[in-house]
């Protein structure tokens, strides 16, 4: 995939956060069966046009999953983007024949560009986190360059070099010697099942973005089904159906024989048929 056909210019979010998110809602969510065919025309026709619609298509799911790392002390609006490179390598790697949803391929991909984004950043964020530790974090790196650990007078004269507290640069310069962590921990912390890793303590107790996403998309597929399905039947079909199954308070066989003249036995046929007919509607969609 050419790099220059994926950019999204009137997308940016680092632009305004707020309008990037507004404008995403006007995109429509994808039915499986157009992300199906999408997908189908990329892989096999090589059809861009294709490959824009589904990353337009997810792109609020990226802004989504990337709210769980706001946490992480680094830009909201950078977490996004770069779940979107995530998203766009996913669309280029996606396999229609692997038959799950786009969505829940995805997710690895997003995630595995927002971790190494945190990754790159995670400790400079950490060391320095106002304007005067970040003042004194880069002129006490230029000025250990000659050093190891600091003695009490060396701490002293870079204090008075810099004008802060010898108490300041002990605590900056054990920063600065603190060695990094994988943020996945190692195997030997996990098999001891205890970890310091940052994915231990930084993890969200919130629901997984990902299956709440993907939830949320079955349910709306399952409210269209069955409207559609509705639609297919006759008054009395629907209204049989309706006051059996979807009502508060369920009519029964012989309520509803009674109000339309017919046995129970009668309205026990005309409630399976509209059901098969429904049925038959819902597999022809998921074809």
């Amino acid at each position: 995939m050419n790099s220059d056909v994926m950019k999204l210019p009137a997308l940016s979010p680092g632009l305004d956060i707020e309008s990037y998110l507004r404008i995403l809602g006007q995109f429509p969510i994808l039915s499986a069966g157009e992300e199906r065919a999408l997908a189908i025309k990329f892989t096999e026709e090589g059809d861009l046009d294709a490959a824009r619609k589904l990353v337009f298509g997810h792109l609020r799911f990226v802004a989504y999953l990337a709210r769980s790392y706001k946490g992480y002390g680094l830009p909201y609006e950078d977490l996004v983007q770069e779940g979107n490179v995530g998203l766009m390598k996913a669309v280029k790697r996606f396999d229609p024949s692997f038959g799950v949803r786009l969505i829940s391929f995805a997710a690895h991909w997003i995630k595995a560009e927002i971790h190494e984004y945190i990754l790159k950043n995670w400790r400079i964020v950490k060391v320095a986190t106002t304007k005067a530790q970040r003042k004194l974090f880069f002129n006490l790196r230029s000025a250990k360059k000659n050093f190891n650990w600091l003695d009490p007078q060396e701490t002293l004269a870079i204090a008075n070099d810099l004008g802060v507290s010898s108490e300041e640069v002990s605590r900056m310069e054990g920063r600065l010697s603190a060695s990094d962590l994988a943020f996945d921990g190692s195997p030997e912390s996990e098999d001891d099942g205890e970890s310091s890793a940052p994915a231990y303590y930084l993890a969200s107790d919130a629901p997984n973005p990902a299956d709440l996403v993907e939830s949320r998309d079955v349910k709306r597929r399952h409210a269209e089904q069955l409207s559609n399905g509705l639609a297919t039947l006759d008054d009395r079909g629907r209204d049989i159906i309706q006051r059996r199954w979807l009502s508060d308070t369920k009519a029964t066989l012989h309520e509803l024989a009674d109000e339309y003249g017919v046995s129970a036995e009668r309205i026990r046929q005309l409630e399976l048929a509209a059901i098969n007919k429904m049925r038959t509607l819902v597999a022809q969609e998921e074809i």
